[in-house]
């Protein structure tokens, strides 16, 4: 791919509809649960709180879920996954690996580690997935160690 094709920066790439999916049933959830803690007339002031504490439990577990990104600018590349956030300069990304069968894309980096990025995964949006992966890779191939060695 050319430098051309490659998308304009920044540009970030998430899983938009596992997202919203993801979102939208933490919030239902969230909803139903405190519903019904409250229409149950048996439970105390300690029972309900701790019905709606385990609601908001559960759906802060699906808003990390839903926090994945890949944010690519001109310095290099920001992975956000589930808990951690790691900031990777072009030159450390030798190679962006989605195959068929991996959860999400992989970066090989410079260092002899792989670090999977979450906020481009084929789960629900195959060929998203699959483009945004491809403009990754062409990014990388453009401005990473490959391009120093033109």
């Amino acid at each position: 791919m050319s430098q051309s094709t490659t998308p304009a920066l920044p540009v970030t790439f998430r899983p938009g509809r596992t997202r919203a999916i993801l979102l939208t049933m933490g919030l239902a959830m969230f909803v139903v649960i405190t519903a019904v803690a409250m229409m149950l007339e048996r439970l105390g002031p300690g029972e309900r709180a701790s019905f709606v504490f385990t609601a908001a439990l559960l759906s802060g577990v699906l808003v990390l879920l839903s926090r994945p990104k890949v944010v690519a600018d001109e310095d290099g590349v920001t992975v956000v996954n589930i808990t951690r956030t790691r900031r990777l300069a072009w030159a450390e990304i030798l190679k962006v690996n989605l195959r068929p069968g991996d959860p999400w894309v992989f970066l090989d980096l410079s260092d002899g580690t792989s670090l999977p990025a979450l906020g481009i995964q084929p789960g629900i949006a195959k060929e998203s997935a699959i483009r945004d992966a491809r403009a990754l890779r062409a990014l990388a191939d453009s401005r990473g160690t490959s391009a120093e060695t033109r």
